[in-house]
């Protein structure tokens, strides 16, 4: 008969437990279930065999978060190897380990060869053994054990919130719902704007159809009596039609509505401008989400827009869940209650959802809507898990996917055959590898001009530091003189070397011949003018010795 240990994780370390004379209580669970209350009973066929205390707060948090991914720590392996009896190769086990979680069973198995179970009866008998572990533990004071708890549970929240904060694609969940909420706030406003106003003039409605603007043009006009033809101008300057201005003050003079009271004018252009602020915010958020998702999933921002696919990302809960999703789910994404009632009714399923608002399937005809659809789901979770896995964020998967939409489309309407998946993924890699390359390129250059800039800034500071030093005596000019063209000379070798490092790292050999060529002509140049020197000294000697046989 094969004998059974427990496992149990407890916050305070691993505990390995050895449950003996099962067949007393029977192999029921509601037999263990009845026995589990009872310590006497329990005790009597459930015993401690090991424990293995956490060192500290910190590798109990580790251990917690190895076990809730299903993984074997080395201490929980050493823990069981020691405490288990030993498995002889090619025989089969005599005992069974119990686990209450079946993901890191199967990972202890394939690690160690320990048979590992998980079932009801298990379960029953851990239950057991976390109501009366307090009991089993010795040494463990009255209010430890919850201490440890409390500290552990309060640790692996505190751990797995901030996991979450630091994903940025909460910020565009949350962006695309303000947006969202502030389009049907401002249509609503703007409704009330419309309805207060033509109280007072009821025509501006009809010249002016935006809600923005008739919101600008109602809090400029304020009462209509005042309008004359010397705020036409003004009037252009917002509308950007002149007619239209000269229509807006032509109805004020023939206007059918009511005179306001100056306080309820006061109450209606508070208001304008309350919704013309909430409008400008609108762009100012639609601004910050172009950019963030332009950062997070650029690819599924420029194959399907970056409204549509914040759409999608909230929908799903997060770019990852969007990635682990398959191309048919992401085709009916915000469309389940048709989903489930055309199951329900067994009637036709839905062919899109969120994805209905792209373009693409607005172009394609009644026919072919439901096939572009599931083209264009296929592309969008292959843009989803390039923008999730990806270590470099580029937009170049996203183009040609986008460009493999586009040939379907005309392959529907005009019969053109479109390029292969696996053509149109070899261009994209070769052209994601050579925008890297660029972009390394320019970094080594920018580098490289921000050095020689300083450089140049400490010469120019040497230079002003000589020019405003005073000159003591003659000799001593002469002298700092000499040293400050050594100085010179060094800086100017350092430059001219770090140049040539700089060029023969980013260009040709025949850069470095033509620097080497210029080399050559400045060695000339200084031999040339050491031996026109030495000619003139020549010549002054001779001189000087002429006068002397002269004399």
């Amino acid at each position: 008969m094969t004998s059974t240990y427990l496992l149990y994780e407890s916050a305070s370390g691993y505990a390995l437990f050895h449950a003996h004379g099962l067949d007393e209580i029977g192999q029921n669970t509601e037999a263990v279930r009845s026995s589990v209350s009872d310590l006497n009973r329990f005790g009597k066929v459930v015993k401690l065999a090991a424990f293995h205390p956490f060192e500290s707060a910190l590798d109990a948090l580790k251990q917690c978060n190895s076990v809730s991914e299903g993984l074997m720590t080395d201490e929980l392996r050493s823990f069981l190897e020691i405490n288990l009896p030993k498995v002889k190769e090619g025989k089969k086990a005599k005992f069974v380990l119990g686990l209450a979680e079946p993901k890191i069973g199967s990972n202890i198995f394939e690690e160690t060869k320990i048979p590992c179970q998980s079932n009801e009866f298990v379960l029953e008998l851990l239950r057991g053994v976390r109501l009366h572990f307090d009991k089993f533990i010795k040494d463990l004071k009255t209010g430890d054990l919850e201490k440890a708890q409390l500290g552990l549970g309060h640790s692996y929240s505190r751990a797995k919130v901030k996991f979450n904060v630091n994903r940025v694609d909460n910020m565009v969940i949350q962006a695309i719902f303000l947006l969202d909420t502030l389009d049907k706030d401002i249509n609503s406003f703007s409704m009330r704007v419309r309805e207060w106003y033509s109280w007072h003039f009821p025509e501006l409605v009809k010249i002016v159809s935006d809600n923005y603007l008739y919101a600008k043009v109602s809090k400029f006009i304020e009462d209509k009596s005042k309008l004359a033809e010397d705020k036409i101008p003004a009037l252009t300057d917002i509308i950007g039609d002149e007619d239209k201005a000269k229509e807006i003050v032509e109805a004020a003079k023939a206007s059918m509505g009511q005179d306001l009271s100056p306080i309820d004018l006061i109450n209606v252009q508070q208001f304008a401008q309350r919704v013309m602020d909430l409008s400008e915010y609108r762009k100012k958020l639609f601004d910050y989400l172009v950019a963030k998702m332009n950062d997070i999933a650029p690819n599924l921002a420029s194959l399907i827009g970056e409204v549509v696919g914040a759409r999608l990302i909230s929908h799903a809960g997060s770019l990852t869940n969007l990635a682990k999703c398959p191309s048919s789910t992401l085709q009916i994404l915000g469309a389940e209650k048709a989903l489930f009632r055309a199951l329900k009714t067994k009637g036709n399923t839905p062919k899109y959802g969120l994805i209905f608002h792209s373009s693409f399937i607005g172009r394609a005809s009644a026919r072919n809507k439901g096939r572009m659809a599931r083209y264009l789901a296929n592309k969008c979770s292959i843009a989803s898990r390039i923008d999730c896995f990806a270590e470099n964020s580029t937009t170049t998967f996203g183009e040609k996917l986008r460009e493999q939409v586009e040939e379907r489309l005309d392959f529907y309407d005009k019969g053109i055959a479109p390029r292969k998946n696996i053509d149109v993924m070899k261009s994209a890699i070769e052209s994601a590898d050579n925008k890297a390359t660029d972009m390394d390129i320019e970094e080594v250059a920018s580098e490289a001009s921000g050095k020689k800039s300083k450089k140049k800034k400490s010469k120019a500071s040497a230079n002003g530091e000589v020019e405003d030093r005073p000159s003591a005596t003659e000799n001593g000019d002469a002298k700092s003189e000499k040293k400050k063209k050594k100085e010179k000379r060094k800086l100017d070798k350092e430059t001219e070397e770090e140049q040539q490092q700089q060029a023969s790292e980013m260009l040709n050999g025949e850069v470095n011949g033509e620097e080497e060529a210029g080399k050559k002509k400045k060695k000339k140049k200084s031999k040339e003018e050491d031996h026109v020197a030495a000619e003139d000294s020549k010549k002054k000697k001779k001189k000087k010795s002429k006068s002397e046989d002269a004399e």
